[in-house]
C-alpha cells in the first residue's frame, strides 16, 4: 500500500497549510489572523449575541408579567414559542440558501434591521395572534442567519482555527443567557412591577406608573430591538464580501487570507496539492506531445497500453468537462456562489441526516434554557419566594459556566485535532447535570442551583462542535452552507422544549421536563458513539477501494473525481444501499454522476 494513501485529514501530515511557509510567511500570516480576531470575529459574535437575545428575551419579559399585562395566558407564551420555532426550524436551509446566494455581507444585516423592529412591536401586543405573528416573523427572519453567518465565518480560518473561534461565536448563546438575566435584573430593578389588586394601596401604583410610564417588560424590548437595527446598520458597512475586499486588510495581507484558505482546502490530504499538480503538470505534457507521438503506438504489454489508453482518455474528458464552482472560479473566500451540485449533494449526504437527530436531541437543554431558565430559577424552591429581578439575576452565572467550559472545549478540540471525543466529553457532563438535578430534593435549593451549573455547562458543547466537523469536512462552499442549513433543523428542539417546559410543571420544579431531556441526550450519546463508528468504516471503506488503484488512478480521483468504482456504484460510498434501491439512475438524470468533488471524492479522508 502507497504510505501516502494513509494520511488522513487528522493525521499531523495533514494539519494545515502552515508546515510548510517561511518566516516572513508566518509573521504575515499571524498579523492576517490578528486582524480577523480583533475585527471580523467580535463583530460577528456581538451579531450573534443580538440574534440570542432577541431570541430569549420573551422569557425574561415573561417573568415581569409580560402576558398578564398584554391580557394573555401563559399558554400562549407557549403556543407562540412553539410557532417561532416551527417556522425557525422549517426555513433554516432556505435561509442559509438565500444568505449563500446573495452574500451574508448584505443578507443578514438587512434580516437583522427587520427582526429588530419586530422586537420593538412586542410593546403594543394586546392578542394571541399579534403575539404569534410577530414570534412567525422573527422566526423567519433568523432563519438561517447561524449557518449563514458560521460558513461566512468558516471561510477566513483554516481548519484547526476554526473551532476555538466558532466556541468564541456560538459562546455567545451562553453570554446572552447571561447578559440578558442582568440586563434584566437592571431593568426590572429600575422599573419595577406596578402592584395591582384590590388589597394593595391605590396611590402606590399611582406613583410608579407615574414615575416611568413605561413597563418594564416594555422597556426591554424597546432597548434590545433599537441595539439590534443599530448593529445591523453598521453591519453593511464593516463586513466584507470576502477576504480580498475586506476594508482592513493591506493588499499583501488580502492575497495571503486568499491563498492560506485555499492551501488549507488543498491539503485536505497530505499529498493532493503536490499530486494535483502533477497531475495537471503531466496532462499538459501530454498535450504538447499530443502533436509529435504517432497516433498508433506499439508497446510490449498490451493489456498496460490498453489501461492508459482508457485513463488518459478519463483524463482529456475531464480536462474538458471540469468545471470550477462559481464561488471558487471568483475567490475562495467569497460570501455567495450556489450550484445545483451543492445543493443535491448536500441532500443526499446520509451524513447530515445521522447528526440531525443527535443535534436534535442533545440541543433541548440549550434551547429550553434559553428562555425558560428564568422562570426555572424562580421555582428553584417554593421556600424562596425570588423576585423577577432576583430570577433574572441568578440565571447570569449557570450560563457563564457554560461559555467557559465551551471555550475550554473548543480549544482541547482544537489541540486533538478531534470534534466527536469533545463532544462525547461535553454530553457527559451534561448527563451529570441532568441526573444531580431529577434526584436533587427541591427543598436543598443550593444542589439544585450547582446541578444547573453543571448541567448548563454542557449544554453549548454539541452544538458548535458539530458545525465544526461538519465545516472541516465539507471543502465545498456551496455544500457547506447547505449542510449547515439543514444542521439548522436541530432547532427543532426549541419545539420540544416549548412542548415539555409548560406551565403545569411549574408546580413540580419541571421535574418531568427534566427527566424526559435526560433521556433524549443520553439518546443524542448513543447516536454520536454510533456516527464515530460509521466514519471509521467509510474511512476503511475509501482506503481499500483506493487501495487497489495505481498512482495514477489515485492522482485521476483527487484531481477529477470521476474514477471507476468496480465494486459499487460511486455515488454508493455517499448514499450507502443507493444502487440496491435504483438510485443510481436518478443520481444520473439529476446530473451527479458526471464527477465528484469535495468530500465525495474517495482519497477524501473524514476527521474525527
Amino acid at each position: 500500500m502507497d504510505e501516502e494513501e494513509d494520511t488522513a485529514v487528522g493525521s499531523p501530515q495533514a494539519r494545515g497549510y502552515d508546515t510548510g511557509i517561511n518566516d516572513r510567511d508566518a509573521l504575515l500570516n499571524k498579523r492576517t489572523i490578528r486582524k480577523l480576531d480583533f475585527i471580523l470575529l467580535p463583530f460577528l459574535a456581538l451579531l450573534f449575541l443580538l440574534n440570542s437575545l432577541d431570541k430569549s428575551n420573551i422569557g425574561n419579559a415573561e417573568s415581569a408579567g409580560f402576558t398578564h399585562d398584554a391580557g394573555l395566558s401563559a399558554h400562549d407564551l407557549n403556543t407562540s414559542l412553539a410557532f417561532f420555532f416551527a417556522f425557525f426550524v422549517a426555513l433554516q436551509p432556505v435561509g442559509a440558501a438565500l444568505g449563500r446566494k446573495y452574500g451574508m455581507a448584505r443578507w443578514v444585516p438587512a434580516c437583522m434591521s427587520l427582526w429588530g423592529l419586530c422586537t420593538i412591536l412586542h410593546i403594543w401586543v394586546k392578542t394571541r395572534w399579534q403575539l404569534i405573528c410577530l414570534r412567525i416573523a422573527i422566526a423567519s427572519l433568523e432563519a438561517g442567519f447561524y449557518p449563514t453567518t458560521v460558513s461566512y465565518l468558516s471561510l477566513f480560518y483554516t481548519r484547526y482555527e476554526f473551532a476555538v473561534r466558532l466556541g468564541v461565536f456560538y459562546g455567545q448563546t451562553a453570554v446572552a443567557g447571561a447578559l440578558g438575566g442582568v440586563l434584566s435584573w437592571a431593568v426590572f430593578s429600575r422599573f419595577p412591577k406596578a402592584p395591582s389588586g384590590p388589597q394593595l394601596p391605590p396611590g402606590e401604583t399611582v406613583d410608579v406608573m407615574q414615575a416611568s410610564g413605561w413597563k418594564s417588560w416594555e422597556v426591554l424590548f424597546l432597548i434590545e430591538g433599537c441595539t439590534t437595527m443599530l448593529i445591523a446598520l453598521v453591519g453593511f458597512f464593516w463586513l466584507p464580501h470576502s477576504a480580498d475586499t475586506a476594508w482592513f486588510f493591506t493588499a499583501q495581507e488580502r492575497v495571503w487570507a486568499e491563498q492560506r484558505i485555499r492551501l488549507d482546502r488543498e491539503s485536505v490530504t497530505s499529498t493532493q496539492k503536490r499530486r494535483a499538480s502533477k497531475a495537471l503538470q503531466r496532462s499538459a505534457s501530454e498535450d504538447e506531445a499530443a502533436f509529435d507521438r504517432p497516433s498508433v503506438s506499439f508497446v510490449d504489454d498490451e493489456g498496460s497500453s490498453a489501461h492508459h489508453r482508457l485513463l488518459d482518455g478519463h483524463m482529456e474528458a475531464g480536462l474538458r468537462r471540469r468545471k470550477m464552482s462559481t464561488a471558487s472560479a471568483i475567490s475562495v473566500t467569497a460570501d455567495a456562489g450556489l450550484t445545483r451540485h451543492d445543493v443535491l449533494s448536500a441532500v443526499l449526504n446520509y451524513k447530515i441526516w445521522h447528526l440531525l437527530l443527535c443535534n436534535i436531541l442533545s440541543a433541548i437543554p440549550a434551547t429550553a434554557f434559553g428562555v425558560f431558565m428564568p422562570l426555572v430559577i424562580k421555582q428553584l424552591s417554593p421556600s424562596l419566594h425570588l423576585s423577577p429581578a432576583a430570577s433574572n439575576l441568578l440565571s447570569a452565572p449557570p450560563f457563564v459556566f457554560g461559555a467557559v467550559v465551551l471555550f475550554l472545549f473548543t480549544i482541547w478540540s482544537d489541540r486533538i485535532h478531534q470534534r466527536l471525543a469533545p463532544i462525547l466529553g461535553g454530553l457527559g457532563l451534561l448527563l451529570i447535570g441532568l441526573l444531580m438535578t431529577v434526584m436533587a430534593d427541591r427543598s436543598n435549593y443550593i444542589l439544585r442551583y450547582i446541578s444547573l451549573c453543571i448541567l448548563l455547562s454542557g449544554s453549548f458543547i454539541a452544538s458548535p462542535l458539530t458545525v465544526a466537523w461538519l465545516t472541516n469536512n465539507t471543502p465545498e462552499p456551496g455544500k457547506r452552507a447547505i449542510l449547515l442549513g439543514i444542521n439548522g433543523w436541530g432547532n427543532l428542539a426549541g419545539v420540544f422544549s416549548a412542548l415539555l417546559f409548560t406551565p403545569a410543571d411549574d408546580a413540580t420544579g419541571y421535574i418531568r421536563p427534566f427527566i424526559v431531556t435526560l433521556i433524549c441526550v443520553a439518546g443524542s450519546f448513543a447516536g454520536f458513539i454510533a456516527f464515530w463508528v460509521l466514519i471509521i468504516r467509510e474511512n476503511h471503506w475509501r482506503q481499500g477501494v483506493t487501495a487497489r488503484w495505481t498512482e495514477d488512478e489515485r492522482q485521476r480521483e483527487e484531481v477529477f473525481g470521476d474514477m471507476e468504482v468496480a465494486s459499487s456504484s460511486a455515488r454508493d460510498s455517499i448514499v450507502p444501499g443507493g444502487r440496491r434501491f435504483g438510485l443510481r439512475r436518478l443520481f444520473g438524470w439529476l446530473g451527479l454522476e458526471e464527477e465528484r468533488r469535495g468530500d465525495e471524492r474517495l482519497t477524501f479522508r473524514y476527521g474525527l
